[in-house]
């Protein structure tokens, strides 16, 4: 059990990094195994926050030689439900980031769909196609690795939710600060999530209970360097087929 690190307003805005890793590669038949979270604020996409959490997927991890997350880690960690409200916290008012964002919000989705909450449409941003529209044809693939690789950032913890998380983010930073990039409709897209209504869960009364993988435990059980496992865009393809655009806004409904 530990405090959540951070306890968002009703009015934050910004933008909320998502990275989720899978029991296999479809939403509608796999299960999330670990979600990270990082918060931006706007317009400077400095980092406020950050949360992760191994997640029980009632059944077995899937492939463990992409995620590294032995069975045994995730006995005691918390399932999705339980901390559905505060993820709901993290993103409420903010613009879903993602490297393949369709993928981590369809995962998502499913996830809280399996006890009866629609997730709303939040505009999205994928850094996967911001980084084909800066870099072209310079990019040897589409995955997170090769992008990273690119844009000359620093080696990350390939495959771990937060690792990719951080990852992701500091190449939006990165890809937005090019004229190819643009910086304008970043905007629109922040005051567009201000707008787009969540449904309202019931937190559980204390702390929120979450289960983190040990990091330096995993890099000694598999010492092989982040970058030169990931070669290709997906070690294992997500099933939501690639096509978003950059910049998608959201789907705004009037309040009632």
């Amino acid at each position: 059990m530990q405090p959540p690190p951070f306890a968002p307003s009703p009015l934050a805005r910004g933008l909320a990094v998502v990275d989720v890793e899978a029991s296999g590669r479809s939403p509608w038949r796999h299960r999330v195994v670990e979600i990270g979270v990082v918060l931006l604020d706007y317009p400077l996409l400095r980092v406020e926050a950050e949360f992760s959490t191994l997640i029980d997927p009632g059944g077995p991890v899937g492939p463990t030689d992409v995620h590294r997350i032995a069975q045994e880690q995730v006995v005691g960690a918390p399932s999705f439900r339980e901390i559905a409200p505060h993820l709901a916290d993290l993103l409420r008012g903010r613009v879903l980031v993602g490297h393949h964002v369709r993928c981590d919000e369809g995962f998502l989705a499913r996830e809280f769909a399996r006890f009866g909450v629609e997730l709303p449409a939040m505009p999205t941003l994928c850094t996967m196609a911001l980084a084909e529209r800066v870099l072209g044809g310079r990019l040897t693939g589409r995955g997170l690795a090769a992008c990273v690789e690119a844009f000359g950032l620093p080696e990350f913890d390939a495959h771990t939710a937060l690792g990719d998380a951080h990852a992701a983010a500091r190449l939006l930073r990165s890809a937005l600060a090019t004229p190819a990039g643009g910086v304008e409709p970043l905007r629109e897209l922040v005051d567009h999530a201000q707008c787009t209504p969540w449904p309202k869960l019931r937190q559980r009364a204390g702390a929120v209970h979450t289960k983190n993988r040990s990091v330096a435990a995993a890099t000694a059980a598999h010492p092989l360097s982040p970058l030169s496992s990931l070669s290709s865009a997906y070690a294992v393809p997500c099933a939501v087929q690639y096509g978003v655009p950059a910049l998608r806004p959201a789907v705004v409904e009037e309040m009632a």
